[in-house]
């Protein structure tokens, strides 16, 4: 009758060698389909807030960034342009954006901004879809001498306040969205992010 002796301490070495290696490759597998349930960089990107700074915009003059890869326009208004919004009030379809649901809520007033001087809005006719013109001029020959300035949308006719809220009577039927933004400074604002407790 023969006698094994067992080396237990070398079996367990075995065991455990065995276990991690076992779980390495465990891990390796699974990394690469983790990673794919993950956004992309460019899905990333196109989401992001964008950063804007306006310290160099005249009142008057209108820039235009991307995000979620739609064109926001920026526009310092001047006095004027803010003291002829009460001359459009009864012109435009909804003056206090009550039927627009994909606003923060501080949009929700006469100018449709944090502060009077600063519009944001997002450049798309609210209609079929086109970029309506930035026509902040007076009474233009083409716009007629009620036009106060706003925006105008070439393909079918629509046209917009100083604050986007929309004419009655044109094709679109929606003001032109706000979208969430808010100040980070007095001169640079964040494009995609509202102030905590902003609505």
């Amino acid at each position: 009758m023969s006698e094994h002796v067992v080396d237990t301490g070398r079996r367990k070495m075995l065991t455990v060698s065995a276990s991690v290696v076992g779980a390495l490759g465990a891990a390796v597998a699974v990394v690469p389909f983790v990673s794919t349930m993950s956004p992309s960089a460019r899905a990333l990107a196109s989401g992001a807030p964008v950063e804007v700074d306006v310290s160099k915009l005249e009142p008057g003059q209108k820039i235009q960034v991307e995000w979620r890869r739609k064109p926001v326009w920026i526009v310092r208004r001047s006095e004027e342009m803010v003291s002829l919004l009460n001359s459009t009030e009864e012109r435009v379809r909804d003056p206090n954006s009550d039927e627009l649901a994909q606003q923060p809520e501080f949009a929700r007033n006469q100018e449709r901004s944090l502060r009077p001087e600063v519009l944001v809005l997002v450049g798309i006719c609210t209609h079929l879809g086109c970029s309506p013109t930035f026509r902040p001029e007076l009474a233009p020959a083409d716009l007629g001498p009620d036009w106060v300035g706003g925006f105008y949308c070439p393909c079918h006719g629509s046209s917009f306040d100083m604050a986007g809220r929309v004419y009655k009577n044109v094709p679109a039927n929606k003001n032109l969205e706000v979208p969430p933004y808010k100040f980070l400074s007095d001169n640079v604002l964040v494009v995609g992010e509202l102030d905590e407790g902003a609505a």
